[in-house]
């Protein structure tokens, strides 16, 4: 409440003084080639109360009625009537000067003073200025008030990107632990001696997982080993029904991706693969040139009508973060063909990475 008064007092403060100055002002224009001051002053003084009520009048009603909410027409009109009614008002002002103040020696009048047109002029030179002031500041905050409103919205579409990338990552890991948590539990059934090897696997996955996850982005080199690292475990799982060529070239160190980004198309290439002939096929290609990175996944399947391979909250969780990271930067693709399905990813630019 203190600062809503101090503020008050303050425009006020702000009002009069500029009101002085242009008191001030008028003296100055009206004393030009004269030397009755009583004259002056009288005149300069029962010329402000005009100028005043003209001015509040055209910045606090005509131009937020009608000139800010574009309704110029009524706003021209409302201004011709502003100003005759003004005239009619500053013309009688002048001859009564004549009449009381100069005592009715036209002689004795200060040449400024008895010119109608100067004196319409000087009253609405102080209006239009102050008129011009006050759009130029109501312009200013406006664009102040867009730009801390884009500034919010921004800042929001930031957040709901977040939270839904954070969102995504959270359906990863459960959809991850769970095959892998059956093959252990399966092999701790059967006591199985490669039941250690796999826990320890689990472990470095579940770190990569668990914790670089939640950074923005991972060198690519980092995000292959552990690809090969799960295509370890799935072996151990499989055992002799599972083939897997995996090629990829030498990957520069300083390249990075969204982290979790093509471990899930290899997730989804041994759930939905199926064994032909007593194998599962998967055939894995990564390869890096000129900051660009093709990505290729191939798994054996057998065709069912009306079935829908290599689907499901993997592949379309991956697409959603796709279009939060590499937005209009990447293609994907995928093809059914002789019992083969196979899905391509191609990032143009990896250094184009946008941090959802």
């Amino acid at each position: 409440m203190n600062f809503f008064k101090q503020a008050i007092v303050k425009t006020v403060l702000i009002h009069i003084l500029f009101w002085i100055g242009v008191w001030f002002f008028y003296i100055y224009f009206f004393s030009y080639n004269s030397n009755d001051r009583n004259y002056i002053i009288w005149f300069s003084t029962l010329t402000l109360p005009v100028t005043m009520g003209l001015t509040y009048f055209m910045v606090y009603y005509l131009i937020p009625k009608y000139l800010l909410t574009k309704k110029y027409w009524k706003f021209a009109l409302h201004s011709f009537y502003s100003i005759v009614i003004s005239s009619n008002i500053i013309v009688p002002l002048i001859f009564g000067s004549f009449i009381f103040i100069s005592d009715y020696k036209l002689s004795h009048m200060p040449a400024m003073s008895k010119n109608i047109v100067f004196v319409l002029i000087m009253v609405y030179l102080i209006v239009g200025l102050v008129s011009f002031v006050n759009l130029l500041n109501y312009n200013f905050k406006t664009l102040s008030r867009n730009k801390e409103l884009q500034t919010k919205i921004l800042e929001t579409q930031l957040q709901l990107k977040e939270q839904e990338l954070h969102y995504l990552k959270m359906q990863i890991h459960p959809h991850f632990l769970f095959n892998t948590l059956n093959t252990i539990y399966g092999f701790a059934l059967k006591q199985s001696e490669h039941t250690p090897e796999i826990i320890l696997k689990l472990s470095n996955l579940l770190d990569y997982i668990l914790y670089q996850i939640n950074k923005p982005k991972v060198p690519l080199k980092e995000e292959v080993l552990h690809i090969k690292e799960y295509i370890e475990l799935e072996k151990i799982r499989f055992q002799d029904t599972l083939k897997v060529i995996f090629s990829t070239n030498e990957i520069d160190e300083n390249i990075e991706v969204a982290p979790m980004l093509l471990i899930p198309f290899i997730e989804n290439a041994f759930k939905h693969g199926n064994q032909i002939e007593g194998y599962l096929r998967i055939e894995v290609k990564v390869e890096v040139a000129n900051n660009k990175m093709a990505f290729e996944v191939r798994n054996t399947i057998i065709p069912q009508k009306g079935s829908n391979e290599n689907g499901g909250i993997g592949l379309e969780n991956i697409k959603k973060r796709l279009d939060l990271h590499y937005k209009n930067n990447y293609s994907l693709t995928n093809l059914k063909k002789d019992n083969w399905y196979s899905i391509n990813l191609t990032i143009f630019n990896l250094n184009n990475l946008k941090d959802a």
